[in-house]
C-alpha cells in the first residue's frame, strides 16, 4: 500500500513545484516590466515626485510689461493691478509701469530702518540733525493722500509728484522723505538738496545703502519730478553702483 502512494506523493510535490516556479517567473518579469518603465520615463516626470507641492517660489516672476505707450502723465492705459509684487534681478520695485498690488503691506522695513538710523547718526557727528518725517504708507493711505493732492492741484500736476494708489515707493517699506530739523519749511522742496545737510546726504547715503530715487533731470526715466528730499533703501553694493554711474534705479535694471 505504500509502495503505491509513493508515486501519487512524488507527482504532488513535482505539481507543486512547477506552479511555484511558474509564479516566481511571472512575478519576476512584471518587476522587470516595472523597472523599465521607471528609467524610460522624462527626468522631468520623475523630478516632479521629489518636488513638495507647496514649495514657495524663491523669487517673484517679473510682471508682464504694459503692451500700450504711457498717457501724458507717464501712467498705461488698461493697465490691470498685479496680485504679486515686481521683482528685477531680486530688487522689488514700484513705480508708473511696476505697481503693487492693493493687498501688499509690509510695513516698514526693518533693515532699511536700521540702515537709516546708523546714517542719521552718522549725520549727527558731522553736525546735521536729519530725520525721516515720512516712511512707509499703506495703499489706502496713499489713496487719500493722492485724492487730497488732485483737488488741490489737479490730476496733471499731481501726477509728476505724488503715485497713485499702488504705484507708491513708500507702500514697499523701503523709502523715506527726509529732512532737516528746525528747517522744516525746507521739508519736501528742492532747496533741500542745496543746504550742507542735503548735500552731505546725497554724498554719502550710498555708504548706508540708500539712493536718491527721483534724481534731477530724470524725470523723463523715473516719471516724476526731482525730489532732493526722496530716499530708497536698495542695499550698499547696489547703492554705491548706481551713485557711482550716476544713474536711476530704473536705469540700473534695464526698465527705463
Amino acid at each position: 500500500m505504500k509502495k503505491k502512494r509513493l508515486p501519487l506523493i512524488i507527482g504532488a510535490v513535482i505539481s507543486v513545484a512547477l506552479i511555484v516556479s511558474i509564479f516566481v517567473v511571472i512575478n519576476y518579469k512584471n518587476n522587470q516590466v516595472n523597472v523599465a518603465s521607471d528609467e524610460e520615463q522624462p527626468a522631468a516626470e520623475q523630478g516632479k515626485k521629489d518636488t513638495p507641492k507647496n514649495e514657495p517660489t524663491k523669487e517673484p516672476t517679473k510682471n508682464k510689461e504694459p503692451e500700450e505707450q504711457p498717457d501724458e502723465n507717464g501712467y498705461y492705459p488698461n493697465q490691470t493691478m498685479p496680485t504679486e509684487p515686481t521683482y528685477i534681478n531680486g530688487i522689488l520695485i514700484a513705480n508708473k509701469k511696476y505697481p503693487l498690488p492693493s493687498t501688499f503691506a509690509p510695513e516698514e522695513n526693518p533693515e532699511a530702518r536700521q540702515a537709516l538710523n546708523m546714517m542719521i547718526a552718522e549725520a549727527k557727528k558731522q553736525g546735521f540733525n536729519l530725520v525721516a518725517f515720512s516712511g512707509y504708507r499703506s495703499y489706502d493711505y496713499q489713496t487719500t493722500l493722492y485724492n487730497n493732492y488732485v483737488k488741490r492741484d489737479g490730476q496733471a500736476a499731481a501726477d509728476r509728484y505724488s503715485a497713485r494708489p499702488g504705484f507708491s515707493e513708500h507702500q514697499t517699506g523701503l523709502a523715506f522723505d527726509i529732512g532737516e530739523v528746525g528747517k522744516e519749511d525746507l521739508w519736501l522742496t528742492e532747496e533741500f538738496g542745496e543746504t550742507p545737510a542735503g548735500q552731505w546726504l546725497f554724498d554719502n547715503a550710498a555708504q548706508f545703502g540708500f539712493i536718491l530715487r527721483f534724481p534731477e533731470n530724470k524725470e523723463h526715466i523715473t516719471g516724476y519730478m526731482y525730489e532732493s528730499w526722496h530716499y530708497r533703501y536698495v542695499g550698499t553694493e547696489i547703492a554705491n553702483k548706481i551713485k557711482e554711474k550716476n544713474i536711476t534705479l530704473e536705469e540700473y535694471l534695464g526698465v527705463e
